[in-house]
């Protein structure tokens, strides 16, 4: 089965906002109702992590939007590593499942990523989309200056992630550790390898308020 975790824990304080990022309005509907529509077709069961504070009002925009694609919500963590590892715990896992993890603020994710994604994880036990960095990098030295890093070994790297599901289970069994930035660097320090597929640069994170504004274009050209 292919299972996807949607990871939603915005406060919306960069965006000045009272209101979480993920339920801002975007094209008519809240963002984390758009990333679910992306996935509803492609995975078996869709697993849901909020923060507990914030499981009502979700409750209370499924009403408002009449949204009744079916979802699995547990109580996120005080961490993301934590959100995930709940999510993972309360899910059913077989032999030869996959799970995807997902950030709640991108919304624009392709059914050409979602697929690839889950493919290739069942093919190599996992799967994370990245993009080339066009940007020059410079890395900044203890000494107050900073020296050139070659951009054509570096990749920006996006969600969703997949993994093989025992495998993922297992490594997130692991204690935290500030090093893991993403469902990947935990599967990694449990000795896995990683695998990357093309990533898509619409795939964007809604971060600050000029991102709703971009993913707003890119939702009318299709």
């Amino acid at each position: 089965m292919k299972h996807v975790i949607i990871v939603a824990g915005g406060s919306g304080t960069r965006f000045g906002s009272q209101i979480p990022k993920q339920f801002l309005p975007l094209a008519g509907l809240p963002i984390l109702m758009h990333t679910i529509q992306r996935f509803a077709r492609h995975a078996s069961t869709i697993t849901l992590a909020l923060p507990q504070s914030q499981i009502r009002y979700w409750h209370d925009l499924c009403d408002q939007f009449s949204f009744s694609i079916p979802v699995n919500i547990v109580a996120g963590g005080n961490s993301r590593f934590e959100s995930v590892k709940n999510a993972i715990q309360s899910i059913n896992i077989d032999d030869g499942d996959i799970i995807a993890v997902h950030d709640g603020v991108r919304p624009l994710v392709s059914d050409k990523i979602i697929t690839t994604v889950f493919n290739k994880a069942a093919e190599s036990g996992c799967a994370i989309p990245a993009t080339h960095v066009t940007d020059s990098i410079r890395m900044l030295d203890n000494d107050g200056f900073s020296h050139t890093i070659d951009r054509r070994l570096l990749v920006a790297v996006q969600t969703p992630q997949a993994f093989d599901a025992k495998l993922l289970k297992e490594a997130y069994a692991t204690p935290f550790s500030e090093s893991f930035t993403d469902d990947a660097s935990v599967y990694e320090h449990s000795g896995h390898k990683i695998y990357i597929v093309d990533g898509d640069t619409r795939n964007i994170k809604i971060t600050h308020p000029d991102d709703i504004t971009i993913a707003e274009k890119i939702l009318a050209n299709g």
